[in-house]
């Protein structure tokens, strides 16, 4: 039985593995200019010399690739925050992750005119990892309980919201519009050098993730049970804190506030492989994956010539996906 159970789980993981490559080739193919398959791969295997090349090398790779790691990073750091808070419902932005990353990064656009890029998401990581303090040290009493990080971060996420408006509202008018697009979630522009600031911490934090999967499974079965385990619990909250935190927060500090994608992903990766997070965590990040590239291409193809934010439609998908599972766990 645990035989089959993990050869269904690696089908799935490998064709979700296969989708994404799919959906990837698919997404250089469209677009403004449609573009055949063969000259895709030609230009993939560095033999294409027509003018197809640049628009596919040198603007809609890096905005791909960016999309899938910025869609695993934000999914991971989900299933994280889900497992260590043990509450299906949690997202980055339940524990004012996001939104710390947000005023951060607002605040530094707005303060540092000229500032290099290669910076955002160290400083999306500082201020997404200064909330989180603030929340663990509120809700420290003998202990942190996943109930009062919760409460409490509900509360730094409106604040961070409210101080996020005050600065863009009092920055330089010029700022705003740019400002605006960052906190709606897009990852038009994207190039290679934000990849390149990208992928060194989706590379690091997701296989650090995966190291701790089966301390969130053991979490998963409570607190005491965890303890008379043998868990150190707090000190491993608070690494698996640190690492949901880097992942998200590396996330926002390049595409800006892409919601619900930490909701949604690891909530189906559940529903497809089960509550092992050895599993939870890969499934998590391709369909964090899948999510992000179909958001952006629906961006980008439905209201041409428009570029829509793909937060835009994470948003318009996630929050009733939201409002499902909330209604189905007041059923229960």
């Amino acid at each position: 039985m645990v035989n089959r159970r993990l050869g269904k789980n690696s089908v799935i993981l490998m064709m979700l593995g296969v989708a994404v490559i799919a959906l990837s080739l698919v997404c250089l193919s469209i677009g403004g200019v449609k573009i055949p398959l063969k000259e895709v791969a030609l230009s993939l295997l560095n033999r294409n010399t027509g003018s197809s090349d640049l628009i596919i090398m040198q603007f809609r790779l890096p905005r791909i690739i960016a999309a899938v790691l910025i869609g695993a990073a934000l999914a991971v750091s989900g299933a994280l925050l889900q497992g260590v808070i043990r509450n299906p419902l949690a997202s980055p932005d339940l524990l004012g992750v996001t939104g710390g990353a947000s005023v951060a990064v607002v605040a530094f656009m707005t303060l540092f005119t000229g500032y290099s890029i290669h910076w955002v998401p160290v400083i999306a990581i500082v201020g997404a990892l200064a909330a989180v303090i603030i929340n663990y040290v509120f809700a420290w009493r003998r202990g942190v309980s996943p109930f009062r990080l919760v409460l409490i971060g509900i509360g730094i996420s409106t604040a961070m919201g409210a101080i996020t408006t005050f600065l863009l509202i009092s920055g330089p008018a010029y700022l705003a519009a740019q400002v605006l697009n960052w906190m709606t979630g897009s990852i038009y522009g994207t190039n290679w050098s934000y990849v390149e600031i990208l992928w060194p911490w989706v590379a690091i934090f997701i296989p650090m993730s995966l190291l701790f999967s089966k301390e969130l499974n053991v979490q998963s079965l409570g607190e005491e049970t965890a303890v008379g385990l043998g868990s150190r619990l707090q000190l491993s909250r608070m690494i698996l804190l640190f690492y949901s935190v880097a992942l998200a927060g590396a996330a926002v500090g390049v595409a800006g506030m892409i919601s619900f994608i930490g909701l949604m992903a690891p909530h189906i990766a559940r529903k497809m492989v089960g509550n092992l997070y050895q599993m939870v965590i890969p499934v998590s990040a391709l369909l964090g994956a899948i999510i992000l590239l179909l958001a952006d291409l629906a961006g980008r193809m439905l209201f041409q010539p428009l570029d829509i934010p793909a937060g835009v439609f994470t948003a318009g998908i996630g929050a009733p996906f939201f409002m499902y599972l909330l209604f189905k766990r007041k059923k229960v």
